[in-house]
């Protein structure tokens, strides 16, 4: 393995010139927080999706978005949420931010999304919502879920920061029928706004609280107060909010981003499909795949080293690093952090498949801005470290 080779990243945003010339715009409009962009990448969002009565509610994050989701269900101390282990711990720790309790449950080994049957059997009566999330792009079964919400008299809020654009039964993720959406547009996200999320949804009276809670509370918005051609400096404050609100320069990088969506999507296609074909004789665990006819957003591929192959996982990620290649490990399940661990008396044993994954698994690069070189030369270097 040559030692010649610049570093290859994990994750690299694609920004083309449109994106820069959308931000100077901003910037030289005078108007760069919250205002007409922010406005138009939420209308553009709204479309893109395809259902005119979806809102879309542009925020600072993913995190941000499912938090003024919880907040506007109503979810507070005593409720109790369930979503998986196997997230990053912004899914659960905005359950904590409103003072009700997490459930984790463990995923189902050969998805690596949340098991339903699982979800079920952890529902008591204190349980008010269900989270799951579409890990690595891949659809969770929403049918099941929506079920179980329905049955049980339980809110659904999908932690989308991987699943743009995936769909389920030709549906996009977005559109299933859940209360809320949240989607990511986090650096490494399949597409970008620096930081920035969008929360989606059908429900007005939730879509109208949250943009309230989105800026402090205020039941008018930056935008009307200082655009207006009359005296227009009153507003009341109607609620404790919060500054969630995402910004014009971050709105115009998503405005083209988004319309690029589709372009991104084939090309992450095209390098999982590569990977597919070149580990497919390795002792790995390849990444679940969609069903046929729906779309996988390929955010991560993640691999596994299957337990013939004599290998710890932190040595396959040594070896990949001095070879010049990053890579990352998603995720360090929550059972395993000490804040939820101690929390609510966890053990790696009540989680199995969460904790098999973990210990085996590696999530390579894979990202629009890589060339045909630099797929190969993951490829080469995986089959050399397996191959030994």
């Amino acid at each position: 393995m040559s030692e010649s080779l610049p570093f290859l990243p994990f994750a690299l945003p694609e920004i083309g010139e449109d994106e820069i010339a959308e931000v100077v715009d901003t910037l030289r409009s005078g108007w760069v927080t919250t205002g007409p962009k922010a406005r138009r990448f939420e209308q553009a969002f709204a479309e893109f999706l395809g259902e005119p009565q979806i809102e879309c509610i542009a925020v600072n994050s993913a995190t941000a978005g499912l938090h003024l989701a919880l907040e506007a269900l109503g979810i507070g101390p005593g409720d109790e949420v369930i979503t998986t282990t196997h997230t990053f711990t912004a899914t659960a720790e905005v359950v904590r931010y409103l003072g009700a309790d997490v459930v984790l449950v463990d995923i189902d080994p050969k998805t690596l999304n949340i098991d339903p049957k699982l979800v079920e059997a952890a529902i008591t009566p204190k349980t008010r919502c269900i989270i799951p999330v579409h890990y690595a792009g891949l659809a969770v079964d929403m049918i099941a879920i929506l079920d179980i919400a329905r049955k049980h008299g339980l809110r659904v809020v999908e932690d989308a920061a991987h699943a743009l654009p995936t769909t389920l039964e030709k549906e996009l993720i977005g559109t299933m029928g859940s209360d809320a959406t949240v989607f990511s547009f986090y650096a490494n996200k399949t597409m970008t706004t620096g930081e920035g999320g969008m929360l989606v949804t059908r429900n007005a009276e939730l879509a109208k609280r949250a943009r309230v809670m989105r800026l402090h509370g205020m039941n008018r918005d930056a935008f009307d107060r200082f655009t207006a051609k009359v005296p227009s400096w009153y507003y009341e404050i109607i609620a404790p909010g919060f500054k969630y609100n995402l910004t014009d320069i971050a709105a115009a990088l998503g405005l083209h981003q988004l319309k690029r969506i589709p372009t991104f999507q084939a090309r992450r296609e095209l390098i999982a499909q590569a990977y597919n074909d070149a580990f497919a004789d390795l002792p790995l665990i390849l990444p679940p795949q969609p069903v046929e006819g729906d779309t996988h957003s390929w955010h991560l591929y993640v691999l596994r080293l299957s337990e013939e192959l004599e290998m710890e996982r932190d040595v396959f990620i040594e070896r990949l690093y001095a070879a010049g290649i990053g890579c990352s490990v998603h995720y360090i399940p929550l059972h395993l952090h000490p804040y939820w661990r101690d929390r609510y008396g966890l053990r790696p044993e009540q989680f199995p498949h969460s904790q098999k994954a973990f210990e085996r698994m590696v999530s390579i690069p894979l990202y629009t801005a890589m060339t045909d070189a630099d797929v190969q030369r993951v490829i080469r270097t995986v089959r050399e470290i397996v191959l030994g």
